[in-house]
């Protein structure tokens, strides 16, 4: 096992004082974004936000008590610039709206590595450009702060113009609240690469495969979709809280014996040397630079072979079985997207 070079800071290491003075301009007020501003606000820094008018997100900044500007405005006005808009549209974003109007001195945040790391946008030398990027979703940076906790963070410093970068972005890290729970210093390529590989290979790919593959396996054989239901999706939940808690042994010591014994030795069967196989063909795909050329290309043709993909899985069986069971279970908050 690889040695760990981590460094990691608290809130001792990352006072407020490295954003006094200064405007954070929050560029979109989505996921990321509504939790990095409201958060920020709070710990007594000036906020201002983009969001286009007229747009579901720039009514809920009005809800949240900030005036939405253009992009154009926010650049102008604030130092620390964060980019919170989807990855696929800040490289245009940033060449119509934000280069333009950069000013020496001034800081460009990211919350993920994506466009830095594979050039989709290149600043100038003169501004420092760095990234906090929260383990964890906006809803969650919100309420863990509002509780007086914290979700973890990443820092990365690709471009220190100022001598100021690393102080700016431990500011910005603690005023969410990641300083609370721990910032972790890393690069724009380590947090890019390592981000899309757990999604596409573990948190967001691998596991939905692995859900449809067992329901679909259990009704080819005749078990009633309901029952493959709650064993492949249900549960599941039940199960991840208890690794979140306590990690896989702490997992094991909550089932049963025989829940056990089936994992350790069927486990591999599902999750094999060609598995792993095609794992790391999926990490090439990333660190060459392969998959973000045909995300990139997806989106330039409107997301034809996403729009199919995501249609298809939609409608999927265990989607449809889904819905209909979460609509008897009041006490989880169901949340459905129509």
């Amino acid at each position: 096992m690889a040695k760990s070079r981590l460094k990691i800071f608290y809130e001792k290491d990352a006072p407020l004082s490295g954003l006094a003075g200064k405007t954070v301009g929050i560029l979109g007020f989505g996921s990321q974004g509504h939790a990095h501003a409201a958060n920020l606000r709070d710990s007594g820094v000036k906020v201002i936000v983009a969001e286009m008018a007229g747009t579901r997100n720039a009514k809920l900044a009005v809800e949240m008590g900030f005036t939405p500007l253009t992009v154009e405005e926010v650049v102008q006005q604030a130092d620390l610039i964060c980019m919170t808009l989807p990855d696929e549209l800040q490289a245009g974003i940033y060449d119509k709206s934000i280069a333009p109007h950069l000013k020496a001195g001034q800081t460009l945040g990211f919350t993920h590595g994506f466009n830095i790391h594979f050039k989709a946008i290149v600043p100038p030398k003169d501004v420092n450009v760095i990234m906090i990027a929260p383990k964890g979703p906006g809803h969650l940076v919100r309420s863990e702060f509002q509780k007086g906790g914290g979700v973890p963070c990443l820092i990365a410093i690709e471009q220190d113009a100022n001598k100021q970068a690393k102080k700016i972005g431990l500011a910005w890290g603690a005023g969410v609240g990641g300083a609370r729970g721990g910032i972790i210093q890393t690069t724009f390529k380590d947090e890019c690469e390592t981000d899309l590989f757990g999604e596409q290979a573990v948190l967001c790919g691998g596991l939905s495969a692995l859900i449809k593959a067992g329901f679909e396996t259990l009704v080819k054989n005749g078990y009633s979709p309901e029952m493959a239901y709650f064993e492949c999706v249900h549960e599941v939940k039940l199960i991840v809280d208890l690794i979140y808690q306590g990690g896989l042994n702490y997992m094991r010591y909550s089932i049963s014996n025989t829940a056990e014994y089936g994992d350790l030795t069927r486990g591999p069967r599902i999750i094999n040397a060609q598995t792993k196989k095609e794992m790391q063909k999926i990490l090439d795909e990333i660190t060459s630079g392969k998959f973000a050329k045909e995300w990139i290309a997806e989106n330039k043709k409107g997301l034809p072979k996403f729009k199919k993909l995501y249609n298809a899985d939609k409608n999927h069986p265990v989607e449809v079985t889904g819905r209909k069971l979460r609509k008897m279970m009041k006490w989880i908050d169901s949340k459905e997207i129509s």
